[in-house]
């Protein structure tokens, strides 16, 4: 059954919580509940919640275009943690007809929506309806433009539905990228070795570069598009005007 609260009340209660104190109480909350699991600031999110509970649920999105560092990443959680990773697929129908009509490369001509719709955004969605709340790495300064209001808990609208509800927790909502990397160094936090690399925001391989001294870390993705807009869909919520 799914907890009654006011979630907006709940979210200014929050407001200067540890992402330990926000983790416990999401824990708390919803036994059906998943963290979303790809980059270094998901990977913070797992050693939280280890320390927290047994057999917490974690998901990650294989959209088949990954780095082989992203991979060998996967794995290396994996067995840091000794825990089961439910990797998402995309409809293989869907991808086949994307790839046979418009090629492998077709978001550098098209935009990125229609790739990331198929590979992310469908699969997540699948996931999505099985669950009451999920917990994901966001901060506000990821995306100045996009992140901002990003609080650390709030109703998916996007992926929720009238008849049932998705809560949406955002424990590093308030963090800075050198927190998450503190906490990183200070507790031994397994990362992606793109990182070393000059990788900052990874995502597909076709889709993602390193960035220059003084860039934004979103600039690595979709560079091609529209600098003040990078999100691909699995936040949807954050796009709305």
């Amino acid at each position: 059954m799914t907890p009654e609260y006011d979630v907006k009340e709940l979210a200014r209660e929050m407001e200067e919580w540890s992402p330990k104190e926000v983790m416990r109480k999401a824990l708390e909350l919803y036994d059906n509940i998943a963290i979303s699991f790809s980059g270094a600031e998901d990977v913070v999110l797992i050693e939280i919640a280890s320390k927290l509970k047994k057999n917490i649920q974690v998901f990650t999105l294989d959209t088949g275009r990954l780095h082989p560092e992203t991979y060998r990443f996967i794995e290396k959680v994996r067995d840091h943690y000794n825990l089961q990773i439910e990797t998402l697929s995309p409809n293989a129908e869907e991808l086949e007809r994307l790839v046979r009509e418009k090629g492998l490369f077709s978001f550098y001509k098209n935009g990125h929506s229609e790739c990331c719709g198929i590979r992310k955004v469908a699969p997540l969605r699948r996931k999505l309806a099985t669950v009451d709340a999920w917990i994901t790495g966001q901060r506000k300064d990821q995306s100045p433009s996009t992140r901002n209001k990003v609080a650390l808990v709030e109703e998916d609208a996007a992926f929720g539905a009238p008849d049932r509800p998705l809560i949406k927790f955002n424990p590093l909502a308030n963090w800075t990228s050198q927190d998450v990397w503190n906490y990183i160094r200070m507790f031994d936090v397994p990362y992606n070795e793109l990182h070393t690399k000059g990788f900052i925001s990874i995502g597909c391989e076709p889709c993602t570069r390193p960035v220059l001294p003084n860039q934004h870390e979103r600039e690595g993705r979709w560079w091609w598009e529209e600098s003040t807009i990078k999100e691909c869909g699995l936040h949807a919520g954050n796009l709305k005007s």
